[in-house]
């Protein structure tokens, strides 16, 4: 299962950010090279955070040529040839093997043309043997979902300085939400594509939306046919010199898109119908409805017995949204199989809720940015959320995570609108929610907290070795919750490391343990042990020793602005607090000087920090609580202050000082007896 983005804006513990990144990448499975320009917003986000390197590519490609024709019925006809030149061996790597993705029940994927010019001379033609086709690897093991498919190919032969040739054609029939259609499409601007040929050919009749990126002009050929009147809208992109300025300026919005939708509301309408099924609930689910709920005693107790269920009784197919064309499998049947998409979840949760008597409801996010002001179409949206209503209080919930705790949902969907799913048996959506747009609380309702302490011994020889615990409630323990529910056990160790990196601890991990990450309704805890070999080197007087404590992470204090510019706040992140503790235990004999703790207190953030020594135990705290989500404009002087009181604090050490220095290896070795 794919980890969506959990971290805030600011996390106060240096851990959050590389757990975003072990979440992202050590976790979920390995992914295949993209072999042509995708065509999503995320990989457009990609690009801009990512700029390219100026080193070569591993393979570029020298010509790529789409050509997209939709008929009045929703029905499209997709081509697209490409022209690869491989230079190197990793780019050999990159293309040995390329995948289409597509839903065999109502597309289907034709590769006429896989052809190799050899640099040394002759050409070869990949046989159709080497086509296979087979499940996508997420539905292995669910066989409701088995015409999710990749369609591979696997190139042979294939060296650097050769060229690899393609053609692929996808034809979709009755394709989902039918007869609307929509497409998104992004030219390349990191320098792998060197020439880009882009067509949309539609019925001239057809009345479409459509937004072109004023850096692409375009030219419109009209059919002249009567009885199929059509009209191609023609695209010619050479690449150009590209640099990082050009590619910050790239808009979240793709270069192309074009939809039939007219209106968000339209699509809410026929998502709902899609998702969700307008009879009663069948039997069993009403049955298990009651059995789910038979305890509760408030409508909030309802809604988590559900919640629960669904979240982690029933497990995620990790397909993105729309891979199965939108289209819902009947409660019932979610129900006895014991697994479901994010749309199925969507759809199970709110039959059990309809059958328990409760209100719930669904909404898109994860769009790049305020989706109405973009065109109506599925294709911004990567995570769909469920809702519940107790009373006048909307409950936010993301089941598909399966150990999210009650409540907890991504930072990075809070404070957002989402695309509200109308359901379908209400004739227009003027019941309580008179809108096509939901806000989401930008607030959790679960506290932030986190504890870390570390109970460590320092040898007499300078080896170090520690005791780590972490517990955490919150947005950082939701990353740690997911990352080691996905990973198997054998590689907890791994997640251990990367923390304990983070953190600045170069040691070995070892014994490493975790709290159940179905216990939801408990913090989240992570153990571990670790040593250093030579931390310290006693021959050095005097010996500083560093408060052996995560070091919290604040934002840095805000550039001067531009002339004329209006200075912006300096963004916090969620209201959290941290408490971190060490005890160090040192030699007998050694004598230590601990420094000065700080107190500073502001209303948007308090930091204290205590150090004492009593004998061979060193003792180390340091809270902080951030208390507002950002610092006015005006105040940066004020949090300039706050900033350096803790950099300062952190930067303090502890003087050691060992009388005697430890006895040196011993170098002696047997003698052989005199005779």
């Amino acid at each position: 299962m794919t980890t969506p983005s959990l971290s805030g804006p600011f996390p106060c513990l240096r851990i959050s950010s590389l757990l975003l990144l072990l979440a992202l990448v050590c976790v979920s499975p390995a992914q295949e090279p993209a072999q042509k320009p995708v065509e999503k917003r995320a990989d457009k986000k990609a690009e801009k955070t990512a700029p390219p390197e100026k080193t070569e590519n591993p393979a570029h490609i020298e010509l790529l040529e789409t050509r997209c024709r939709f008929e009045a019925s929703g029905d499209s006809r997709k081509e697209v040839h490409a022209r690869v030149h491989i230079n190197s061996e990793l780019g050999v790597r990159q293309f040995a093997r390329l995948n289409f993705d597509y839903n065999r029940s109502f597309e289907s994927v034709d590769i006429p043309l896989v052809h190799i010019i050899h640099a040394s001379g002759g050409t070869a033609d990949i046989l159709p043997s080497a086509i296979i086709d087979h499940p996508n690897s997420a539905v292995i093991n669910a066989p409701a979902y088995q015409d999710v498919r990749v369609k591979s190919v696997r190139i042979l032969g294939l060296e650097p300085a050769d060229i690899l040739e393609y053609r692929v054609i996808t034809v979709t029939k009755q394709r989902p939400l039918a007869p609307d259609f929509w497409l998104d499409h992004s030219f390349d601007r990191s320098g792998v594509v060197s020439q880009e040929l882009f067509e949309i050919d539609v019925p001239a009749w057809q009345k479409v939306q459509l937004h072109v990126a004023p850096e692409f002009p375009y030219e419109i050929v009209a059919s002249e046919n009567r009885t199929d009147a059509r009209v191609l809208y023609r695209w010619k992109y050479t690449a150009q010199s590209n640099s990082d300025a050009a590619l910050e300026t790239m808009e979240a919005e793709p270069d192309i898109v074009l939809t039939t939708f007219k209106s968000w509301q339209g699509l809410s309408l026929s998502l709902g119908r899609a998702l969700l099924a307008a009879e009663n609930p069948p039997a069993e689910v009403a049955k298990r409805a009651a059995e789910l709920t038979l305890a509760a005693k408030t409508r909030g107790e309802k809604i988590e017995a559900i919640y629960d269920f669904v979240s982690q009784k029933v497990s995620t197919i990790d397909l993105p949204l729309g891979s199965t064309g939108f289209h819902g499998r009947p409660a019932n049947e979610i129900l006895s199989s014991g697994y479901a998409t994010a749309e199925d979840k969507f759809n199970l949760f709110t039959t059990l809720c309809r059958s328990a008597g409760l209100v719930a409801i669904g909404g898109l996010g994860g769009a790049p940015k305020p989706t109405e002001k973009q065109y109506p179409r599925p294709s911004p949206f990567t995570h769909l959320l469920v809702a519940a209503v107790d009373h006048q209080q909307t409950i936010w919930l993301d089941p598909t995570l399966d150990v999210a705790p009650f409540q907890a949902i991504p930072s990075n969907l809070r404070g957002v609108e989402v695309l509200y799913l109308h359901p379908p048996w209400e004739a227009t959506p003027t019941d309580i929610f008179l809108t096509t747009w939901l806000p989401v609380p930008g607030e959790s309702p679960i506290p932030a907290k986190q504890f870390v302490s570390v109970d460590a011994t320092l040898a007499a020889r300078g080896n170090l070795t520690a005791k780590v615990h972490y517990s955490m409630r919150g947005d950082n323990e939701l990353v740690l919750r997911v990352a080691f529910h996905q990973s198997p056990k054998e590689k907890w160790k791994d997640l251990a490391q990367l923390l304990s990196i983070s953190d600045g601890f170069r040691g070995q991990v070892s014994s490493v343990n975790a709290s159940d990450p179905y216990a939801t309704r408990e913090p989240f805890t992570v153990d571990y042990e670790i040593s250093m070999p030579k931390f310290v080197d006693w021959s050095k007087k005097p010996v500083r020793i560093p408060a052996l404590l995560p070091q919290l992470g604040l934002p840095d204090p805000p550039a001067k602005p531009a002339a004329g510019a209006v200075a912006s706040p300096i963004e916090l992140g969620a209201p959290l607090e941290v408490e971190t503790h060490m005890t160090l235990h040192l030699p007998p004999g050694t004598m230590v000087t601990a420094p000065t703790g700080t107190s500073v207190q502001r209303d948007y953030a308090t930091f204290v920090s205590q150090y004492s020594a009593k004998g061979p135990t060193v003792i180390a705290s340091r809270h902080i609580h951030f208390v507002l989500r950002e610092v006015p404009a005006e105040r940066a002087g004020d949090y300039s202050a706050f900033l350096r009181a803790v950099l300062n604090d952190q930067a303090q050490d502890f003087t050691v000082d060992r009388p005697e220095s430890p006895p040196a290896e011993s170098t002696w070795s047997p003698q052989p007896a005199k005779p």
